[in-house]
């Protein structure tokens, strides 16, 4: 309970409506609101921006000082000495795994990577050159009619079992809808191969020859998919709790996150990274400079992509480690003449020293250096959503696993009307 309280005074009410005010671990005071609706009115919060919709405990976003923690542990320090697994781990069940859980957990992982052989009839009813996002919304959400017959979702162990089949599968379907866009055969995945190995084999491997894999270029991946891994309250976490509360499948719900992952002012900030770095072509001083200027004229559409975020406002806390990778690989490819990746590093020094920028806390965000880190590694832009919708099944199912264990209402947000009022049908 919390003795905390708020006051509100309603011009034409003749009474203070009184209300609870809740302090979490981390983070602003709640004002508690659910008995408004007795008085007749709701509150009024477009994109829920101000909005606590749920309790959870897996991860706090401090954006005015930078700070991202999952289950308390801050990102740098994950990456630095952790893995996607490991942290699969930390956001599902709440605590690091001892060796022994680790093991088992990663062998679980390992042992349901394949997809059900009719799951390959799904991707022959998509068209060739269909976008791999739309495939993999479909196909993700066709997982339902496999997996439901004894899916009972208010049973812990059957959550986990879904969990874990999620992020096992994850990889391998978003590999098939990379090679299936391409007319290439499917690779099996290999249980001998790590996370991000596996994922690699499975998109540039070949049944003709034997495809040797980059250990920086799997580090590589494995950054980029703990990073993207959970991020609080999104768009699409937040549509995977909605669609969650009605007690949908697990596999549908992840379908839904999917689907709002893929618009392009939530998932598709890197694959827009690239576009601009297209757009701006030229990778003279001269060219670079005049679109600068034209990011700086209000009056022009013109917006530099990758740069600040809307949660960060100091800075994003995954950049610094995704640029670090970035170096890396872009070291390991010796890419330092490769004209879109010159332009993509003269952007990044001027946002780092032009005060323009530094005024406005315009730096570079974790989807400027991914969306290089992925063109560099080969993986063709359209895939870029897909790799993030793949890294982000892990925040997704977590969340949804804490919401249906500890009990929750069916999502119903209110509206304000501003339609007709009532009114009679016309008699002729």
């Amino acid at each position: 309970m919390t003795d905390k309280k708020a006051h509100l005074t309603v011009d034409g009410i003749d009474k203070v409506i009184e209300f609870p005010v809740y302090s979490g671990t981390l983070g602003q005071d709640v004002i508690d609101v659910r008995s408004l609706t007795a008085e007749g009115m709701f509150t009024y919060d477009p994109g829920f921006v101000s909005t606590a919709a749920c309790e959870s405990s897996i991860t706090f976003i401090d954006g005015q000082n930078g700070i991202l923690l999952h289950r308390g542990y801050p990102i740098d320090q994950l990456a630095a000495s952790s893995n996607y697994i490991e942290l699969c781990y930390l956001l599902l069940f709440g605590e690091l795994p001892n060796t022994q859980e680790y093991d088992k957990f990663a062998q679980l992982i390992s042992n349901h990577t394949m997809v059900h052989e009719q799951i390959v009839n799904f991707f022959k009813g998509f068209r060739r050159d269909a976008h791999p996002m739309a495939i993999l919304c479909g196909v993700v959400g066709g997982l339902a009619a496999f997996y439901h017959d004894n899916l009972n979702i208010n049973n812990e162990k059957e959550r986990y079992v879904s969990a874990v089949r999620l992020i096992a599968k994850m990889p391998t379907l978003a590999a098939m809808c990379h090679k299936y866009n391409i007319g290439q055969p499917f690779m099996y995945p290999r249980n001998d191969l790590s996370y991000g190995e596996n994922f690699l084999y499975m998109m540039f491997g070949n049944p003709c020859e034997e495809y040797k894999i980059n250990p920086v270029f799997a580090e590589a991946m494995d950054t980029i998919f703990m990073l993207h891994a959970d991020h609080e309250q999104n768009a699409s976490t937040s549509t995977v709790r909605l669609a969650g509360s009605t007690g949908a499948n697990p596999f549908a719900c992840i379908s839904a996150g999917i689907a709002a992952l893929w618009g392009p002012a939530h998932g598709g900030a890197n694959e827009a990274v690239l576009t601009m770095l297209d757009e701006i072509g030229d990778d003279s001083e001269e060219n670079i400079q005049r679109f600068i200027d034209k990011a700086k004229d209000k009056e022009d559409p013109f917006k530099l992509m990758g740069f600040g975020h809307r949660v960060y406002r100091n800075f994003d806390p995954r950049a610094k480690v995704m640029k670090a990778t970035c170096d890396q690989v872009l070291e390991q490819l010796g890419m330092a003449d490769d004209p879109q990746l010159k332009i993509a590093k003269r952007l990044e020094q001027i946002a780092l020293e032009d005060e323009y920028f530094i005024k406005r806390k315009l730096y570079p965000n974790v989807d400027f250096y991914s969306g290089i880190i992925l063109k560099a590694i080969g993986i063709p832009t359209n895939m870029f959503t897909v790799i993030f919708a793949m890294s982000r099944t892990i925040g997704w199912i977590s969340h949804w696993n804490e919401m249906i264990a500890g009990g929750h209402r069916i999502g119903r947000p209110r509206q304000l009307y501003t339609g007709h009022p009532k009114r009679d049908y016309p008699t002729k």
